[in-house]
């Protein structure tokens, strides 16, 4: 989606919301809401959290739940590396930066602010409060620019409930005492409805709740995806948002991707199905919220599974190009991608045949095994191959089992408990030799490349000079 679609479709949306709401923006106004929100959204490194990530979010049933998910990706400090000028506006204010931290500033640097009290006690924090990153930062800056740019023309229940539905979409939050998210989320809105005494009665209360859980279980639903290659392709649009230097195709290094692997297997193996979707008072119904988990805990099967291959597979190509540096591009030991290589050429097309591949032994081994053979759903990002010939490759030697352990290996290795060459020594020599022998072949097909252009200045050298037409090494123009 380019940025004028992107600009358009949230006007769209805007317009519709608001006359739902029964308020009055004029079109410019509108347009430069509009503007605020998309800009950030379609920032260099945004794969993920895009302009229909917001659109999917906020469903089009619901004016609240609409507006709140259009604004509710509007900050992200760990994707942008900043904030967006626009959007700070309305931020500056209300924070400052203390040790490369962002912190609510303190009672007495405050102005007298409303708006800004009733969304600070939407998420529980107070003045002087140092934001967490991985604990509702974003998301409380998002629902403050949302409050703030449309506090003329919205009422005050109603920027509650925009607040209220950004706040559930902190995500992957246990229960506290037996306390979820969602009931905390319910307690505050009694305790702020009280406190600025609005016109708000339970009822309503508990629907906005509902409205917050439909947002945040839209704002995950890609781990019940019943098809576990969109759900690993919508994983991977995560890596280049919060690794870099994966967006620089062809330069990133074999440690850089081993890396986001890491973190993304890390976190992936952390997480428990039971804190990724929401639940209150019935909404969403008992059958759809098991159904959900159990499809979660499956992907997150699958994708430990999947992930765990490939460290174990990068763990040795990075143990036998240490000897080079640090810095060795992957594309140095793999080859270019596909639509890039000369010729075709890349590390597998040296791999040879295998008489007898591995049969997996359970369903989750042998949709992994197909997964990294035929690839996961096509992301967002152009950076990296849906499919993984060299974890296809080693698994049809060694299977499952000798991955899994070979993966534990790795992460020692990767922690500089073991050498490369410790780690490279108890990997199966078969296919150490095997890798050995392709890299070594790929880095000879680059030599005849080079060669052949040598040979070509050599002849062109060798004719009579006046076959060449004199230029200067150096001009002044």
């Amino acid at each position: 989606m380019d940025s004028k679609e992107a600009y358009l479709q949230c006007l769209e949306r805007l317009s519709w919301a608001i006359d739902r709401l029964q308020a009055k923006v004029e079109p410019s106004e509108l347009a430069r809401i509009a503007e605020l929100i998309v800009q950030p959204m379609i920032g260099p490194w945004r794969f993920f959290h895009t302009p229909q990530h917001i659109f999917d979010v906020g469903g089009n049933e619901d004016a609240i739940e609409v507006m709140a998910a259009l604004f509710h990706d509007i900050v992200y400090v760990q994707v942008d590396r900043s904030i967006n000028f626009n959007v700070s506006y309305y931020i500056t204010p209300i924070t400052k930066e203390v040790n490369k931290q962002l912190q609510i500033r303190d009672r007495s640097e405050l102005s007298a602010d409303a708006t800004f009290e009733m969304v600070m006690l939407v998420f529980g924090f107070v003045p002087g409060e140092v934001l967490n990153p991985f604990s509702g930062q974003n998301e409380f800056l998002s629902a403050l620019v949302a409050a703030k740019a449309l506090e003329p023309f919205l009422k005050r229940e109603q920027l509650l409930q925009i607040a209220a539905c950004i706040e559930e979409t902190i995500p992957f939050r246990a229960a506290e005492s037996g306390i979820t998210a969602s009931q905390r989320l319910y307690d505050r809105l009694q305790a702020i409805t009280n406190l600025f005494d609005l016109s708000f009665t339970d009822e309503e209360m508990r629907e906005t709740v509902k409205k917050a859980v439909r947002i945040a279980n839209r704002d995950v639903i890609s781990f019940a995806y019943q098809s576990s290659a969109h759900f690993l392709a919508n994983t991977w649009n995560l890596l280049p948002e919060t690794n870099h230097n994966l967006t620089c195709c062809g330069f990133y290094t074999v440690r850089d991707y081993r890396v986001a692997l890491q973190k993304m297997e890390g976190f992936l193996s952390y997480l428990k199905p039971d804190v990724i979707f929401r639940q209150f008072e019935g909404c969403p119904d008992d059958r759809t919220y098991q159904r959900w988990k159990t499809t979660a805990q499956y992907n997150l099967e699958i994708a430990k599974l999947y992930l765990g291959c490939k460290l174990a597979a990068i763990a040795l190509l990075e143990a036998l190009s240490s000897g080079l540096g640090i810095d060795v591009s992957l594309a140095m030991m793999m080859g270019e991608l596909p639509d890039r290589a000369a010729k075709g050429l890349r590390l597998e097309s040296f791999f040879p045949e295998i008489e007898k591949p591995y049969e997996p032994k359970i369903g989750v081994e042998a949709e992994v095994l197909n997964l990294l053979e035929n690839g996961r759903a096509k992301s967002n990002s152009n950076t990296d191959l849906e499919n993984s010939p060299l974890a296809t490759f080693v698994v049809k030697i060694v299977g499952f089992d000798e991955m899994r352990y070979q993966c534990d290996r790795a992460k020692e290795f990767f922690r500089k408990n073991l050498d490369g060459d410790d780690f490279i020594s108890d990997f199966n020599p078969i296919v150490t030799e095997i890798v050995v022998d392709s890299i070594l072949k790929l880095f000879d097909s680059r030599k005849s490349t080079i060669y052949r252009y040598y040979n070509i200045t050599s002849e062109l050298k060798s004719k009579p000079q006046t076959n060449f037409r004199a230029r200067p090494f150096l001009s002044n123009g």
